[in-house]
């Protein structure tokens, strides 16, 4: 892309303007718990066949929730890691359309900042 930045305003080139073509719909979500050791990790099939993995420490949370999870507009994935008293913790959410390979390139990330103590 190129921008003329003698000209007032935003310009580009026709080939930026092309439609393309993304990534969409939920893929496996094996490519996401596949990424967890029983070794390090907890994981829990509950009654409404959701997914839960927790770390055996019990600061990082990863939910996987087909249907959406109950009382959320489609949420499809919950991670969070639990904070300490002088750092507070996050959390990430997906929708249910969420392709799982973004889902697994985030875990991939917050796993590769855990370390441990």
């Amino acid at each position: 892309m190129t921008v003329d930045a003698s000209a007032p305003g935003f310009s580009t080139t026709n080939e930026a303007l092309r439609l393309r073509s993304w990534q969409l719909g939920p893929g496996q979500p094996t490519m996401v718990t596949d990424l967890f050791k029983a070794e390090f990790f907890n994981l829990i099939v509950d009654d409404r066949a959701d997914v839960h993995i927790s770390s055996k420490d019990g600061r990082f949370y990863l939910g996987w929730f087909p249907l959406g999870r109950p009382g959320t507009d489609a949420e499809g994935w919950r991670l969070a890691v639990t904070g300490t008293a002088q750092v507070p913790g996050y959390g990430v959410s997906f929708d249910t359309d969420t392709p799982a390979e973004i889902v697994a390139a985030t875990v991939q990330r917050v796993l590769a900042t855990s370390r441990p103590l």
